[in-house]
């Protein structure tokens, strides 16, 4: 009897402890220029933490900490990539509108096409700029044949060489 008293004791205490209060309110969003601003905190921290992850960087990328206070100041635009990330956002967001619009797939589903911050940085802060391959040279070099020898009209067959004979 005194087991079962003494376990219903902890059951109860452990139920009230954990009665949740009233919701926490989320933090009031400011600054915001380029996303829409109905959006929530959450929606914003998630899209934040999908560029994040694109460029393959932490906060303090974008966002500055304040002098006074240490913490994080989500507002201040002391960073040029802040502001380096919102003129990529509505570069983004032009390219998608212009040359991705929301089409069916065969199964009637809307595709998921367009292009994000991980199309070019692949989780690098600085995307690397790759040029082209240069396509493969057709024709004769520049400046004629090899070792300077005049180039034989066209249609003529290649130059045979004479074989070498072990020597």
């Amino acid at each position: 009897m005194v087991t079962l008293g003494l376990s219903s004791v902890v059951v109860l205490s452990a139920m009230t402890a954990v009665q949740p209060g009233p919701p926490k309110e989320e933090p009031k969003l400011t600054n915001i220029k380029v996303l829409p601003k109905n959006l929530t905190f959450r929606q914003v921290d998630h899209i934040m933490d999908e560029w994040a992850h694109s460029l393959g960087v932490r906060c303090n990328f974008c966002h500055s900490p304040n002098p006074e206070t240490k913490k994080m100041d989500w507002a201040s635009d002391a960073k040029p990539e802040k502001n380096m990330a919102r003129e990529m956002y509505k570069m983004t967001a032009s390219i998608n509108k212009k040359y991705f619009k929301a089409e069916k797939d065969s199964l009637g589903m809307i595709a998921n096409t367009g292009i994000n911050c991980y199309t070019c940085h692949n989780g690098k802060a600085h995307p690397e700029v790759v040029d082209a391959p240069a396509p493969p040279r057709m024709g004769p070099p520049p400046g004629g044949a090899p070792n300077g020898a005049p180039m034989p009209p066209p249609g003529t067959p290649p130059p045979t060489t004479p074989p070498n004979n072990g020597r």
